[in-house]
């Protein structure tokens, strides 16, 4: 079974296409380079880029795969949480191809491709049974997940205000770092050295929400209180001691959940979760507490075509398919 799977939610125009649960060809179109100017997504601008990229990024896929749309078995999108007006690029593509060819259409909830991205087939990279706990840290989202099957999966807990990813960008500018904020901070807070310590929200609340509201406020205190412009070795230590804040309480939450359910497996997921200092604590700690850590690669963290495709494909494969009249979905909670 073949599902053609396009993703454009946020800021990442992308199409993959699926074959019996196995990636045959995967592209995306970023438009970092656009929204940089501005320090982070303009949400009219994307949808804007996502109606230049989006055939042309279907085109490429389905060739790629050595396929015509003709031979696919499903066409399935993105329907939700997100910008509105970016889902609705990619979403009515879908339809329409989807009512051309006569095939079946399958709105996918975002966060759900995510969580099952760990899953994708592959020769190199081992999928995790269920069930197992997930941390889904990203842009616009982050919170710890229990995922007992393809349809069980449950929200233990989430942030009560800024996503981590979007803590990351909100420092980066505050630092004159540049967007997106994470990639930076990372690489920087990888070179040996002093850092500022800065708090950890909720660290001992036996609860797993996230709060990065007070993280981002004492950044700020911190460079005010400096009296100039911070130097680069300030910049090199402030970053230092963000990443470990944000880290440690990421990884605490997550392992204090898989413990308390007895849950031996741990997926990291989304885009927060290509930080480099993220996936090494995490494999630091899941040794240090025996749990089994899945990573899937980099590529399938960030916002792209073959979380949605596979996520597609499993609801093709049960035998479901959505409305044709599906609505774009700004909130979408699992």
């Amino acid at each position: 079974m073949r599902v053609i799977g396009i993703e454009s939610s946020c800021d990442e125009t992308a199409a993959a296409v699926v074959a019996d649960g196995q990636v045959l060809a995967d592209v995306v179109a970023s438009q970092v380079d656009v929204h940089s100017p501005y320090g982070g997504v303009v949400p009219e601008i994307a949808s804007r880029q996502h109606m230049i990229a989006v055939v042309p990024i279907i085109r490429a896929a389905l060739s790629r795969a050595g396929l015509q749309i003709e031979d696919v078995d499903g066409v399935a999108a993105t329907a939700g949480p997100g910008l509105l007006g970016a889902l609705l690029v990619g979403l009515q593509v879908a339809k329409s191809l989807a009512a051309t060819c006569d095939k079946p259409f399958i709105g996918v909830n975002h966060l759900r491709g995510h969580l099952l991205a760990a899953r994708i087939k592959s020769d190199d990279i081992p999928r995790p049974a269920f069930p197992y706990m997930a941390l889904l840290a990203s842009g616009g989202h982050t919170g710890v997940y229990l995922v007992e099957s393809d349809t069980e999966i449950s929200c233990l807990g989430s942030t009560r205000d800024d996503a981590a990813g979007e803590a990351y960008d909100k420092v980066a500018k505050m630092l004159g770092l540049g967007y997106p904020g994470g990639p930076v901070i990372d690489r920087l807070a990888a070179e040996e050295g002093p850092l500022v310590p800065f708090p950890q929200a909720l660290r001992d609340r036996r609860s797993f929400e996230f709060s990065f509201s007070g993280v981002k406020t004492a950044v700020a205190q911190y460079v005010k209180g400096l009296g100039r412009a911070p130097t680069p070795t300030d910049v090199r230590c402030i970053a230092r001691g963000f990443q470990k804040a944000v880290v440690e309480i990421l990884v605490r939450k997550v392992t204090l959940a898989a413990r308390r359910y007895q849950i031996p497996r741990v997926v990291l997921t989304g885009g927060v979760a290509a930080n480099k200092g993220l996936r090494q604590h995490c494999a630091e700690v899941c040794d240090e507490l025996d749990l089994q850590l899945y990573l899937p690669p980099p590529s399938h963290c960030t916002d792209n075509g073959s979380m949605i495709a596979y996520a597609g494909y499993l609801d093709l494969l049960a035998g479901k398919e959505s409305p044709i009249e599906l609505s774009p979905r700004a909130n979408w909670p699992i």
